[in-house]
């Protein structure tokens, strides 16, 4: 895949900040590393601009660079069907959550304005100026995952992927020689057939194969732990060049956004910092 035009990325070095900028590099296209919001206005009127970083930083910045950031919409994981999920999950608020008497795996449904993780009630979840009691969270069945694996999406096909947890731990590995690819692969093409349309066009989708079988079955159980913007993800051990097409679709010029993905822009002013992509070691959920 040829692209022209500059590949603009956000402050602080990451693996992945590297490699996909060193793929850009390699295609031919320009990189921009921004210093701060105001390293952005001077590309103002450039055509071609793409983008890489956090959400807080784009939030600054989407407008002047001219580009267009797709994510999965907040309720797309809670309306698939349990068949994908094999947990209930349910979106509410942070008041909410701070009233359950039960262990719960609570996490803002998109951005990151306070960590994922496993509750065992709700009494301890995280306060303070920015987290009102009307928060958007996430609230799932707290279920374990055995091994978790990155796919990055492109026109409802998997361009590469990599497994990037076992038991919530960091453990990677490429998808491409890994001895579950096919029932990984199997699995995401039936989910894509039936709701590839409830998803931008350019998305990371993270599944998981739950530990242990469901009752009166011995087959492995996949299931999907999350949806994420692929301009906000790691991409572990995912071949870069094949993993840039996709951020390059999900972050860029806004005068090239397809008309099927207008429905996947993020809102305005409901960005947070956050590491991109970050492996969250826990014993349930996904974050």
């Amino acid at each position: 895949m040829t692209e022209r035009g500059f590949l603009a990325v956000a402050p602080g070095h990451s693996p992945t900040r590297d490699l996909l900028a060193a793929a850009a590099r390699r295609r031919g296209m320009d990189v921009v590393g921004l210093s701060g919001p105001a390293a952005a206005h001077t590309l103002r009127g450039r055509p071609g601009g793409h983008y890489y970083g956090g959400p807080a930083f784009a939030a600054r910045t989407a407008d002047a660079l001219a580009v267009a950031l797709l994510e999965p919409t907040d309720d797309w994981l809670p309306s698939l069907p349990r068949t994908y999920t094999r947990r209930r999950i349910t979106n509410g608020t942070l008041a909410e959550a701070r009233r359950l008497a039960r262990p719960a795996f609570i996490k803002p449904p998109s951005d990151k304005s306070f960590p994922a993780a496993v509750h065992a009630d709700g009494s301890r979840l995280p306060t303070g100026p920015d987290l009102p009691p009307h928060t958007p969270v996430q609230i799932s069945e707290v279920v374990t995952w055995a091994a978790e694996f990155r796919l990055f999406l492109l026109d409802g096909e998997v361009r590469t992927g990599s497994r990037y947890a076992v038991f919530g731990h960091l453990d990677v590995a490429p998808l491409d020689r890994h001895p579950r690819r096919s029932a990984v692969l199997s699995f995401a093409e039936r989910l894509l057939a039936t709701h590839g349309h409830t998803l931008p066009s350019a998305v990371v989708l993270d599944v998981g194969l739950l530990s242990s079988p469901e009752r009166g079955t011995t087959e492995e159980v996949w299931a999907v732990v999350e949806a994420n913007m692929a301009w906000f993800s790691t991409c572990y051990a995912a071949d870069p060049g094949r993993a840039l097409d996709v951020v390059l679709r999900a972050a860029g010029p806004h005068a090239r956004l397809p008309d099927r993905d207008r429905p996947f822009r993020p809102r305005a002013g409901t960005t947070a910092p956050g590491p991109p992509g970050a492996v969250r070691v826990r014993s349930g959920d996904a974050g």
